[in-house]
């Protein structure tokens, strides 16, 4: 019996006599568009090989249950999206899919933000707000970054995973809830959890069915249905006319490793578009990428340092500073890091000097 994993694989496929590196012409991207919108996946669900495919059975086999999903991989590989498809192929799709970003808001105010609060609960509560746990009552709710999640409110989520019920800020009312939580992550919780940043008991209430998303860079031969999809999709939006994708291009685009990811593709895939002329797409030129260094089979004391000061401002955000900064991760006086960073050679990336 054909799944519907099996069906979007199907319809969203290249012809076997066209090379992914072969010019793009607009009909065959109409035609296969058409076709993908027959299957029960969301139409921003694009790909269909390899990995994706068993995202895809992961995603089909657990959208029909009540069970928490925790998505994890890098930032930009689309965990949002699973997210969305996981609603959209349950039981709950007719109800609301509520969306929180743990990272965006300090402690008090998320715990505002998922359980409310009642009226004069704290300075400027002038009225009662209804939580995002509410809102998500018989739908589901999706915790973005939840690695952010500060420690003191953990205990709070997850006696609502296992109780279903709470009581908001200032409330002595016990409201209970049936929301299906969906959890997504580029970081690793389980060495937060080694490292007491994350609770190990919430931990394994989130990671009751895993879903890893690789990065674009293991995912080469979804890239020429993915910049299909993107051109065309920012070209209608431009009121523009793309035919032809040059074959050169399609080849310089599937050898990019793209560090950010498929949010990066898009970004790229839309400046070419506005690029593009005479319905030829021509991007501008590939940002230069330097990769990681390579591994050192028998490293010294000194390497092996190293690499234990770069992995924590790295889980830190290179936020040095601070009960959740690197200095703090490591054991180390602030003043302390600042001298082995400077003998050692390492500095933050400059987007993150400031910190």
């Amino acid at each position: 019996m054909s799944t519907a994993a099996d069906s979007v694989m199907e319809l969203t496929r290249h012809p076997e006599s066209s090379p992914i590196n072969a010019p793009y012409r607009a009909d065959e991207r109409t035609t296969r568009k058409s076709q993908r919108t027959e299957s029960s996946f969301p139409d921003t669900i694009v790909g269909h090989r390899g990995s994706l495919r068993s995202i895809l059975s992961q995603v089909e086999a657990v959208a029909g249950t009540n069970t928490t999903v925790l998505i994890t991989g890098e930032t930009g590989t689309g965990k949002e999206v699973i997210a969305r498809a996981i609603h959209e192929l349950s039981p709950r799709q007719n109800r609301n899919l509520v969306k929180v970003n743990c990272a965006a808001m300090p402690a008090g105010l998320l715990e505002s933000e998922l359980f409310g609060h009642e009226r004069g609960a704290f300075t400027g509560a002038i009225n009662s707000h209804v939580g995002r746990f509410a809102l998500a009552d018989r739908g589901t709710l999706f915790l973005d970054e939840i690695g952010d999640m500060p420690l003191e409110l953990q205990p709070k989520l997850l006696r609502v995973l296992q109780e279903r019920e709470f009581e908001a800020v200032g409330s002595t009312r016990t409201t209970r809830v049936d929301v299906r939580v969906v959890a997504a992550t580029n970081q690793d919780l389980k060495q937060m959890v080694r490292d007491r940043e994350f609770r190990e008991d919430l931990y394994y209430r989130l990671n009751a069915f895993p879903i890893y998303l690789p990065p674009l860079r293991e995912r080469k031969a979804d890239i020429p249905e993915l910049v299909e999809y993107f051109v065309q999709q920012f070209a209608a939006s431009m009121d523009k006319t793309i035919e032809t994708i040059p074959e050169e291009t399609m080849r310089a685009l599937v050898r990019h490793p793209w560090p950010g990811n498929i949010r990066e593709l898009q970004n790229h895939i839309a400046r070419g578009v506005i690029l593009s002329n005479d319905g030829i797409f021509e991007p501008g030129p590939l940002e230069s990428y330097e990769p990681l260094e390579p591994e050192i089979s028998n490293p010294t004391l000194e390497e092996k340092v190293r690499r234990e000061i770069l992995a924590a401002c790295q889980r830190a955000n290179w936020k040095l500073g601070g009960p959740r900064g690197a200095a703090a991760r490591l054991g180390l006086k602030r003043t302390t890091l600042f001298y082995k960073m400077k003998r050692l050679g390492i500095t933050p990336p400059a987007d993150n000097f400031q910190n």
